[in-house]
């Protein structure tokens, strides 16, 4: 399930059509989940627990540890997981820190 500030639930073919416009996809299902299930092209994994940490990390060590430029506070993110439940709390988590 996926999920967005705008659109607290996407299907798949919105994040498809979000990927294109160049949205940060964060997959915060645990790295075994992603062993065992796939990863999701184009996601980042930060497993939830490390989400809070992650996004107040300096902009180098988060492209250090993720591989990926970290978003700035306005920047379009989508959050996924396996149920739904997880990508909700991401989305309180980050919008907690101020992303919009």
């Amino acid at each position: 399930s996926l999920c967005a500030a705008a659109e607290p639930n996407l299907s798949y073919q919105q994040l498809k059509d979000l990927k294109k416009a160049n949205v940060l996809h964060i997959d915060v299902r645990e790295r075994w989940e992603i062993e065992r299930f796939g990863k999701i092209p184009e996601s980042i994994n930060i497993p939830l627990g490390e989400l809070m940490e992650a996004l107040q990390m300096d902009p180098t060590e988060f492209k250090e540890q993720y591989n990926q430029k970290m978003p700035s506070k306005s920047d379009p993110v989508v959050f996924s997981c396996l149920a739904g439940t997880r990508s909700k709390q991401a989305l309180v988590f980050a919008m907690s820190l101020g992303f919009s």
